[in-house]
This record gives structure tokens, C-alpha cells and sequence, in this order.
């Protein structure tokens, strides 16, 4: 007589695993809240960006050079941000949470369903940069005002640790992509 064998039905933990791998799945949607804050802050950016140009021509006639520039500088500071803003809602939804479809849209640029997660950081990382470098020059321009060398200093560290920062992640994600590749 053969030997009774216990075998354990598999069929119900398979179908507890697809639950929890769906719900896994499906919890992606939880950041699209978080997207749509981000568009709300880009409206609070043009608000602010509108107020801002608003003073940039308003007081222009009697502004000094270093004023036209520092104010510029301001209004490219926050273009700057809102763009940064742009990509991370964007480029966060197309890799997170669901494809967008730029098909009837002839006007869609070209970047927005072709960023992967190396090119989020690194479109992320140059844009806090820029950011940053805008900072620095805006403090440097304003020397002649009245002179905070330990603000000064520190504005020039930060943006040496973006910069270096940037530098080193560019070079690990193309070694990255190196060992990746088989090179």
C-alpha cells in the first residue's frame, strides 16, 4: 500500500499572494495626490513669479544695473525652480504611477515619457545646480551692499557639495550602466 503523502493546497496562499502583490501594485495611485501638490505649488510659483516681474518693471527706471541684473536673476531662479518642478511631476508619474500617452499631443516635448529613473536624478540634481549657482552669483552681486562673508562662504560650500554631488552620481550611474551593459 502506498505511503499517504500530505500535501498542503497551494491554491489559496497563491491567491493571497496576488491580493497583497495587487494591492502592492495598486498603491503606486498614492502618489498622485502628491503630483497634483506639486502642480499646485508650480501655480503658487507663477503667482510669485508674476508678483516678482511686476516689481522687476515697475522699478526699473530707477534701478541701478546690479538691480536689472540681481532682478532677473530672481525671475530665472524661480523659471529655474518651476522647471525642476515640471520634471518631477512629470518624469514621478511616467516612472511611478502610469504611462502618459503623448500620442495627439504634436506639441508634447520629446523628453517627458523618455526620462528614467538615472535621467530624473540627473535632470534633478543639474537643475538644483543651476538653482544654486543663481544664489551664489544673486550674493555676489550684491557685494557692494553690505558684505556677510560667512553668508557668502556658505552659499559658495553648498553649492560645491551640489556640484561635486552631481558629479559623483553622474560618474556612478555611468559606471552603473557600464557594468550593466557587459563593457
Amino acid at each position: 500500500m502506498p505511503e499517504p503523502t500530505t500535501q498542503i493546497d497551494q491554491r489559496p496562499i497563491k491567491k493571497v499572494e496576488r491580493g497583497f502583490e495587487a494591492v502592492l501594485f495598486n498603491s503606486r495611485w498614492l502618489m498622485a495626490p502628491f503630483y497634483f501638490g506639486l502642480v499646485v505649488a508650480l501655480a503658487v510659483m507663477l503667482y510669485k513669479f508674476v508678483l516678482e516681474l511686476g516689481h522687476f518693471i515697475t522699478h526699473a527706471s530707477a534701478a541701478k544695473e546690479a538691480d536689472i541684473i540681481l532682478g532677473a536673476l530672481s525671475l530665472i531662479d524661480l523659471s529655474l525652480t518651476g522647471n525642476l518642478i515640471l520634471i518631477v511631476v512629470f518624469s514621478g508619474y511616467e516612472n511611478f504611477v502610469s504611462r502618459i500617452d503623448p500620442g495627439g499631443h504634436p506639441d508634447w516635448p520629446e523628453w517627458m515619457t523618455k526620462v528614467d529613473f538615472a535621467g530624473l536624478k540627473q535632470k534633478l540634481l543639474a537643475s538644483i545646480v543651476a538653482i544654486s549657482a543663481i544664489q551664489v552669483l544673486k550674493a555676489f552681486m550684491a557685494l557692494d551692499t553690505a558684505v556677510n562673508t560667512e553668508k557668502l562662504m556658505w552659499l559658495a560650500g553648498v553649492h560645491l557639495v551640489f556640484v561635486v554631488s552631481t558629479l559623483l552620481m553622474a560618474l556612478s550611474d555611468r559606471w552603473g550602466s557600464d557594468k550593466g551593459g557587459g563593457h
